[in-house]
């Protein structure tokens, strides 16, 4: 009995969802033609869409880390030199 009535429940809750589904075309239909005010909105929309892209300014490239570098090149960094060798100094013995 509970197993019936579960059904019951599922069935009822699905119709309504199932009702919302838009109708798929199948293979082979032929799309409906558009009426006039359908074609005369979808020029008003083209010719709005082309008027706000002249709108956009030019983008320049940006350098989000132009702040943290310097404006003068980087300068050589400073070898030392290798013609006297390091040695350790203190009093450790090994």
């Amino acid at each position: 009995m509970r197993v019936l009535c579960a059904a019951a429940v599922i069935a009822l809750l699905a119709g309504p969802a199932y009702a919302q589904q838009k109708p798929v075309p199948q293979y082979g239909d032929v799309p409906a033609d558009k009426t006039r005010s359908e074609i005369e909105q979808d020029r008003t929309a083209e010719r709005a869409y082309k008027r706000s892209l002249g709108n956009i300014p030019n983008q320049t490239s940006t350098d989000p880390w132009g702040n943290a570098r310097s404006v003068d090149a980087p300068k050589a960094v400073a070898k030392p030199s290798a013609a006297k060798p390091r040695t350790k100094t203190g009093a450790t013995a090994n």
